[in-house]
C-alpha cells in the first residue's frame, strides 16, 4: 500500500466562508495526504464578513506539540497559513524546529489588493520575515511579497526584470522556493510566478482572467500545491495542477453568480485532483 503522506496544517478554522483549514482538508484528503490540523482560531466566519466572532487559540499550539513530540508523530510537512496573533509566530517556528526533516512551506497570508487584513497588526507582519527565513517554500501574493520586501503595493503592471528581482529577494529572506500569486503584467494578464534558487530557474503561469476575487482562493492554490509537491510532482507540474483547478472552481463559482465571502464551490469538482492535467502551462522566464 503506498505511504500516506502526513501534514501538519497550522492554520485557522472560519465556519462560514470557505478558506483556511475548511479548504484545506478536503483539498489534500482528495489527493490522498492526511491533514492533521492545528487551529490558531476558530472564527464564526472568516475575516472578510467584517463582524465575525473569533477565539483565539495561541495557548492551544504548544500543547498540541508536546502531545505529539510524547507520541513521536512525523509529519511530511509543516504548513503554516493565518496567525491570530505575534505569539504564533514563536510557535510555528518551534514546530518547524521539532520536525527538522518535513517540508516547510509558509504561506505568509497577510493581505490582498495592496491592504493588509484587519486582524494583521504592523508587529505580526514585521514578525512574518521569521518563519519565511527558516521555510523551504513561501506562496505569497503580490500584496504580501510587497509587505514582506518593504516595496509599495505595485498599482501598475510590473515589468519581468522587476518580478524576478522580487523573486529572489523573497528567496534571498530564506525560502529555496518561491511561488508568488496575483502578479500583473502588461496587457492586464495575470500571472503565477515561481522560482527556484537551486536551479536558478523562474517559472510563469498565465492565469485565465475572470472578473472576480473570492475568499479562500490562495489557500485553495497553496493546498494543491503542497499536495503535488508531496505526490512527487516537480515545482512546474505542481503549480499547473494548483493553478488549473484554483481556475476551474474560481470559473464554476463566478458563472454560478455565488458572492466572495463564501469562497470557492469546489466540493463537487475534487476528483478532478486525482486526474491528469490538460495541459502545462508553465513557461520559464
Amino acid at each position: 500500500m503506498k505511504e500516506i503522506k502526513k501534514v501538519a496544517a497550522i492554520q485557522d478554522l472560519s465556519g462560514i466562508g470557505r478558506c483556511s483549514l475548511t479548504v484545506i482538508i478536503p483539498v489534500l484528503s482528495a489527493m490522498g495526504v492526511q491533514v492533521c490540523p492545528v487551529p490558531t482560531a476558530v472564527l464564526s466566519a472568516h475575516t472578510g464578513y467584517g463582524e465575525f466572532v473569533m477565539h483565539d487559540l495561541t495557548d492551544f499550539m504548544m500543547p498540541v506539540l508536546e502531545h505529539y513530540k510524547k507520541l513521536d508523530v512525523r509529519f511530511d510537512c509543516v504548513y503554516s497559513g493565518f496567525l491570530a496573533s505575534s505569539e504564533q509566530i514563536d510557535h510555528c517556528l518551534e514546530f518547524f524546529k521539532a520536525f527538522p526533516d518535513a517540508l516547510k512551506l509558509v504561506d505568509p497570508v497577510m493581505g490582498d489588493d495592496g491592504k493588509a487584513y484587519a486582524t494583521y497588526t504592523d508587529e505580526l507582519c514585521k514578525r512574518m520575515s521569521e518563519l519565511v527565513a527558516v521555510a523551504d517554500i513561501i506562496t505569497p501574493n503580490l500584496t504580501e511579497a510587497a509587505i514582506l520586501l518593504g516595496e509599495d503595493y505595485p498599482t501598475e503592471p510590473m515589468s519581468e526584470q522587476t518580478a524576478k528581482d522580487w523573486l529572489v529577494r523573497l528567496s534571498d529572506m530564506g525560502a529555496d522556493i518561491v511561488v508568488m500569486t496575483s502578479v500583473r503584467f502588461e496587457g492586464d494578464r495575470i500571472a503565477t510566478l515561481g522560482y527556484d534558487r537551486q536551479s536558478s530557474t523562474f517559472i510563469r503561469l498565465i492565469n485565465s482572467y475572470v472578473p472576480a476575487r473570492y475568499s479562500g482562493t490562495g489557500d485553495m492554490f497553496a493546498s494543491v500545491l503542497v499536495g503535488g509537491l508531496l505526490n512527487g510532482e516537480g515545482l512546474s507540474s505542481a503549480m499547473n495542477r494548483a493553478s488549473q483547478f484554483t481556475e476551474h472552481t474560481v470559473k464554476i463559482t463566478y458563472e454560478c453568480g455565488r458572492p466572495w465571502t463564501e469562497g470557492l464551490m469546489f466540493e463537487g469538482e475534487l476528483s478532478m485532483l486525482s486526474s491528469e492535467m490538460s495541459c502545462d502551462r508553465c513557461e520559464k522566464m
